[in-house]
């Protein structure tokens, strides 16, 4: 049985959802080092925090950065392995690569 939007934040998901994934797509493929390098550069601040939760915002940071958001909210999982996008009547995750988990991790 199909999913039906059943509210019109629903019909902003899809989009919502592909760019934030395009966004961590530049990442996937970087090592720890470099990862830490890019985003210094895109936050134009120093590039070592030692603790996770803030290296998670700094990922999140990335993961929505230039997207609309459409009303949707998005956080980074406790155990630092998905991006969840909420704010309809269904909530998505995105897995963030090993990589990226890595330099969460530290």
């Amino acid at each position: 049985m199909p999913l039906l939007p059943k509210e019109p934040a629903d019909l902003a998901l899809a989009p919502v959802a592909a760019h934030v994934d395009q966004n961590l797509a530049r990442l996937r493929d970087m090592s720890v080092a470099q990862i830490e390098a890019d985003l210094a550069l895109q936050r134009n601040d120093e590039p070592h925090h030692s603790d996770p939760s803030a290296r998670a915002a700094r990922v999140l940071f990335a993961a929505l950065r230039f997207t609309d958001m459409h009303g949707w909210q998005a956080e980074i999982t406790s155990d630092y392995a998905r991006v969840r996008l909420s704010g309809g009547s269904v909530s998505v995750e995105l897995g963030l690569s090993p990589t990226i988990r890595s330099y969460i991790m530290g």
